[in-house]
């Protein structure tokens, strides 16, 4: 072969030389168990949303959910500056897939070797732009790989709030993904199941050398869907994708395709609710509303009564010997004692609690109705102050009467003994015929000495002659 076709030959070889990395091995080889991810191998009992729908990738389509997200990168002197270059892509790549901000997702890098530095924390940069330039920036520690010490340094002193993370009634999840091509030269086991346990999501990506068993205790479960492999830094950046099909949802509220007939609300990671307008509820299909009949839900705010009039609508009535104030919810006492709108015939009482009731003047009954009244019989009523007998002459009237062998006194109510008065009178007549007597003959002898005087005088004036 002349030098000329053997240069060609070598020169189509290392165009080829990439892509034939990117196939697997004919046959599978230690680091090809099950619980990791290779790439462009889907691993046994994978997430089916780990999978992009179709149309995942179009722009505009994918939301990503807010994180908290550290990289820690593995910068020991087996990593070649080359290759350096090729993981801070690889961050980069996935920093460009995600919605960066204060309130959307915050990114920190730890970077690591036999020593520990935390290049940036997650407060430090809200800006997308600013936060690749800082990636950019980032030089290689070149000894050592102590990724126990940096898993520590990552969960003590980045993931804190004073770093930049929410506290745990954010709901934001706290995620880290740590990059490595060799053994930890320090205890990963311990300080990894401290770091899940405190609530950390550890993602471990290994390349080319790095020691599967230690990727294995770094990550979280379920590992399948945690520990990542590739044989070379030179297509690391292939797994930006997979990491953008993860932190990445589908939201079918901003596809138009959520059927919702109201309000659609998205959840995150490619769910998402139907919610109906204020006076309306969702129906039993989790998508249609029906006009909400508020009078039934008890929310209407009428003190008294809710009538419902219809598409969600209602208004508010007051109960009786109430009005509806100007507020057209809360009601006021009628007084319909002071308004003459009562309907008693005699008296009207007020209840103070926008009722009333009917009285009747002395003598007088309120009747069935509650309303008129009737002349009472005072007779049965036993109020007629007689003695002995009342007797009923109608219409409020009546009088008192003795029983036998009594006789009515004076004042028309009590009774005296007819035989008794007779004994008085007798007794009376008696006395009142001795005195006379008496009298009487006082008088005859009174005359008699006056005669005798009178017939001595004539007869001395008759002598006198």
């Amino acid at each position: 072969m002349s030098s000329v076709a053997l240069a060609r030959h070598l020169q189509a070889l290392l165009l080829l030389w990439p892509l034939l990395l990117l196939l697997p091995p004919a046959t599978p080889g230690p680091l090809a168990r099950t619980g990791v991810r290779r790439l462009g191998i889907r691993g046994p009992g994978g997430s089916p949303g780990l999978r992009p729908p179709p149309g995942a990738r179009g722009a505009g389509v994918c939301k990503s959910r807010p994180l908290d997200l550290v990289f820690v990168i593995d910068s020991s002197r087996s990593v070649r500056p080359l290759e350096f270059t090729k993981v801070k892509t690889f961050v980069s790549r996935i920093i460009d897939t995600l919605e960066i901000g204060a309130a959307d997702t915050r990114v920190a890098v730890v970077n690591y070797a036999s020593t520990v530095k935390i290049e940036f924390q997650l407060h430090t940069y809200s800006e997308k732009q600013a936060l690749k330039q800082a990636v950019a920036r980032i030089k290689p520690l070149s000894t050592g790989t102590m990724s126990g010490l940096a898993i520590q340094t990552t969960m003590e002193e980045a993931f804190t709030v004073e770093a930049g993370a929410r506290g745990p009634t954010s709901n934001i999840p706290k995620v880290a993904i740590i990059v490595t091509d060799g053994r930890p030269q320090d205890q990963v086991n311990e300080v990894a199941a401290r770091a899940r346990a405190s609530g950390i999501e550890l993602y471990a990506v290994g390349v080319d050398r790095a020691d599967m068993d230690s990727l294995k205790m770094m990550a979280s479960e379920p590992l399948d869907e945690h520990v990542f492999y590739v044989e070379t830094y030179g297509v690391i950046e292939k797994l930006s994708s997979r990491f953008q099909e993860t932190f990445c949802a589908l939201d079918p509220c901003m596809l138009g395709t959520h059927q919702c007939q109201h309000v659609c609300v998205s959840d995150g990671d490619g769910r998402h609710h139907c919610e109906c307008s204020q006076g309306y509820t969702l129906n039993a299909d989790k998508k249609t509303c029906s006009a909400l009949d508020l009078c039934v839900l008890g929310t209407h705010q009428c003190q008294h009564v809710c009538i419902s009039d219809g598409d969600g609508r209602h208004h508010c009535e007051c109960s009786q010997g109430y009005t509806l104030n100007a507020d057209k919810k809360t009601c006021s006492v009628i007084d319909k004692c002071a308004l003459n709108t009562h309907e008693c015939e005699q008296i009207c009482v007020n209840d103070r609690t926008g009722s009333y009731h009917c009285e009747c003047y002395e003598g007088y009954s309120l009747n069935a109705d509650r309303k008129t009244c009737a002349a009472q019989d005072k007779c049965s009523l036993g109020t007629h102050g007689c003695q002995h007998i009342c007797v009923n002459d109608g219409a409020e009237s009546h009088h008192c009467e003795c029983f036998e062998g009594y006789s009515l006194n004076a004042d028309k109510k009590t009774c005296s003994d007819i035989e008794e008065a007779r004994r008085l009178i007798s007794t009376e007549g008696t006395c009142g015929c001795e005195a006379t007597l008496v009298f009487q003959e006082k008088v005859s002898s009174s005359l008699q000495r006056l005669n005798t005087k009178l017939d001595n005088i004539l007869e001395k004036l008759q002598v006198n002659e």
